[in-house]
C-alpha cells in the first residue's frame, strides 16, 4: 500500500468516528435523565471493558503498558474534554456553549499547521469557516448568541473544552508510536474519573426501563467507545485538516437523526447549514477528493 492510500485510508476511518458522534444526540436522547457525569461513567466503563476483553482474548493486553506520560495524556484529553464541557452547558446558556465548544474543529485546522510534515493551506481554513458558519446557524437557530455577562464560568469552560480536544487530537499525531488500543485504558481512567465527580456533584439517577439501558449502551458501544479508537487513527495517520473540516457535518447530521425519529422539524435554518457546512468540507477535502485524478493527468502530460 502506497502512502497515499494508506493516508487516505486512515482518513475514512477517522471519518466513521464523525458518523458515529452524529447518533450523540439520538441516543442520548433516548437515555432519559441520567446526569451527565454517571452517564459518562457508564459508557467509558463500557467501552473500555469491551476494549480490554478485546485485547485479552486477542493476546495484546501488554500494548497497555505505557509510560505514564502516555497515560496522563490520554486520560486528560478524554476526561478533561468533557468534564469542561458538562461544567459548561451548567454554568452558560447551552447554545452559547455548545457553540463556543464547537470551534474544536477549526482549532484543530489550525494547530495542524504546527505538525511535521503538515501544510496549511487557504482552501483548508476556507472550507472550515463555512462549517463553523453553518454550525454556528444549526446551533443558534439563525436566533444569535445571548452573551449572558454572568456565565463567565461557562463560556471560560467551553473555550477550555475546545483546547483539550483540539490539542488532544493534534498532538496525538506526535504519539503516533502509542498503538490505538491504548486508548482502552484512556476510556477506563476517564469512567473512573467521571464516576468520582459523579460522587460528589450529582444525584444519582439510573437509566429506567429497556429503552433508556439500550440508549446508553449504544452510547458506550459507538459515539463514546468506537468512535475514539478510530479517530485516533485518522488523526494519527489520516488528514488531520479534512478530519477537522468534516466534524462540523457531526452536530448537522445528528439534527437530521434527530428530525428522521420524530425529534424534531426541519426549517430553513437546517437547508442553510447543511448546504454551509457541505460545501465547506469538500473544499477542505479538495485535495484529498480531486487529488488522485490530477495527479493522474500529470503522469499522463509527462
Amino acid at each position: 500500500m502506497s502512502a497515499h492510500d494508506g493516508r487516505l485510508r486512515a482518513t475514512l476511518v477517522g471519518l466513521s468516528a464523525i458518523l458515529m458522534w452524529a447518533t450523540l444526540g439520538l441516543f442520548g436522547a433516548g437515555s432519559g435523565n441520567v446526569p451527565p457525569f454517571l452517564l459518562n461513567a457508564l459508557c467509558f466503563g463500557l467501552s473500555g471493558t469491551l476494549a480490554v476483553l478485546w485485547l485479552i482474548i486477542r493476546g495484546k493486553l501488554r500494548l497497555l503498558r505505557q509510560p505514564l506520560k502516555v497515560w496522563a495524556f490520554g486520560t486528560l484529553g478524554l476526561f478533561g474534554f468533557h468534564f469542561f464541557y458538562f461544567t459548561a452547558i451548567r454554568n452558560a446558556p447551552p447554545v452559547d456553549a455548545n457553540l463556543i465548544n464547537y470551534t474544536w474543529p477549526l482549532l484543530i485546522v489550525v494547530f495542524s499547521a504546527f505538525l511535521p510534515g503538515e501544510r496549511l493551506r487557504l482552501h483548508h481554513v476556507i472550507g472550515t469557516i463555512l462549517g463553523l458558519g453553518g454550525a454556528a446557524l444549526l446551533i443558534t437557530g439563525g436566533e444569535g448568541l445571548s452573551l449572558d455577562g454572568g456565565s463567565a464560568l461557562g463560556y471560560g469552560a467551553a473555550v477550555t473544552s475546545s483546547l483539550f480536544w483540539s490539542s488532544y487530537s493534534v498532538l496525538s499525531r506526535r504519539l503516533g508510536n502509542v498503538p490505538t488500543e491504548a486508548v482502552a485504558g484512556f476510556c477506563l481512567m476517564t469512567a473512573l474519573l467521571s464516576a468520582l465527580c459523579h460522587v460528589f456533584l450529582e444525584q444519582t439517577v439510573w437509566p429506567d426501563g429497556t429503552t433508556e439501558w439500550l440508549s446508553v449502551a449504544g452510547l458506550g458501544l459507538f459515539p463514546v467507545g468506537l468512535a475514539f479508537f478510530t479517530w485516533d487513527i485518522g488523526v494519527k495517520r489520516g488528514d488531520i485538516q479534512v478530519l477537522g473540516a468534516a466534524a462540523y457535518s457531526a452536530p448537522l447530521l445528528s439534527t437530521l437523526l434527530l428530525i428522521l425519529f420524530g425529534f424534531g422539524a426541519f426549517t430553513l435554518s437546517i437547508v442553510l447549514a447543511c448546504i454551509a457546512i457541505t460545501v465547506g468540507a469538500v473544499i477542505a477535502a479538495k485535495d484529498m477528493i480531486f487529488g488522485k485524478s490530477a495527479r493522474s493527468k500529470a503522469a499522463v502530460k509527462v
